[in-house]
């Protein structure tokens, strides 16, 4: 199956979400692309949740390099690693994913930190590895921006960085697709669990004011899809372990491994940015038989 067919067919397919960009300009097909999302790898945990916890991101990486056609870039949307206090055992396994990655048989590698690896030291290590903890970057078209709400403890994104994420949209053109990459949900999922940011509304505000964005998102170890106003949100699954349904129970805690099941809901994603009708479909990977 070809992208196109893949395309005309994905209504008929539950693990695709597609959502519309009115407005967008028409392009050739030639400027039809795809990327594929990974999130939520935690190297470095160790626990009955996975007991294959050092082999996921190898079994991603191997999947990822099988696809029939590369992707234009991966984007990788935090906790590349698990939370440690030692700081050198921090760098330790940021430099491990640096490493594995590069296996990948992609050239262009997006990072984003998550508050596992950003949040004990505002992500000073995580940039020695990766770079900035925010940017932005254009693609055949449509503008990508990469927000960091994890290295301030407190789930901010500050005033900083919501006077730089207004200033770059105002420098693009009217009706630029506009795609945002967050670790942490930008709307009030479920805060009791620290699924949200807190002062995400002020992006999400600012974002308003264009009519084609959508956001992509790690963290909460699901798929999800919500809506605020006209801009759609995707969670992505983690490589690690899965966690439950928002306020399913009491306490945030791993979904238990299933040794009938192995890699249930664990798995990563591509995602369809098809210009001529301005829409993204979005493919959910497992990662059991990748």
């Amino acid at each position: 199956m070809d992208r196109r067919h893949f395309l005309q067919l994905a209504a008929y397919g539950g693990a695709v979400f597609s959502s519309a960009l009115r407005g967008a300009r028409a392009a050739q097909a030639a400027d039809d692309f795809y990327f594929v999302q990974l999130s939520d790898m935690h190297w470095g945990f160790l626990g009955p949740e996975n007991p294959d916890a050092r082999g996921t991101l190898p079994k991603a990486i191997a999947a990822v390099n099988a696809l029939p056609e590369p992707p234009d870039f991966v984007i990788f949307t935090g906790d590349l690693t698990h939370t440690t206090e030692d700081g050198t055992e921090r760098r330790k396994r940021l430099g491990e994913v640096q490493q594995m990655v590069r296996q990948l048989r992609v050239k262009d590698l997006r990072f984003l930190p998550g508050e596992h690896d950003a949040a004990l030291d505002q992500g000073k290590a995580f940039s020695e590895f990766f770079g900035p903890t925010h940017y932005a970057f254009d693609h055949k078209g449509v503008h990508f921006i990469a927000l960091d709400n994890v290295s301030d403890p407190a789930a901010r994104l500050g005033d900083e960085q919501l006077a730089w994420l207004r200033s770059d949209l105002q420098a693009q053109a009217a009706g630029t697709p506009i795609v945002v990459f967050t670790h942490r949900p930008l709307f009030d999922l479920y805060p009791q669990w620290d699924w949200a940011t807190r002062d995400g509304a002020q992006a999400v505000e600012i974002l308003q004011s264009r009519p084609n964005v959508v956001v992509f998102y790690g963290h909460i170890h699901q798929e999800n899809h919500h809506m605020t106003g006209a801009i759609a949100h995707h969670s992505a699954r983690s490589l690690m372990f899965a966690l439950p349904a928002p306020g399913s129970q009491p306490k945030r805690t791993p979904v238990a491994w299933d040794p009938a099941q192995p890699y249930r809901n664990l798995g990563f994603r591509e995602v369809e940015a098809e210009r001529a009708e301005a829409r993204y479909a979005v493919r959910e990977l497992p990662l059991a038989g990748s």
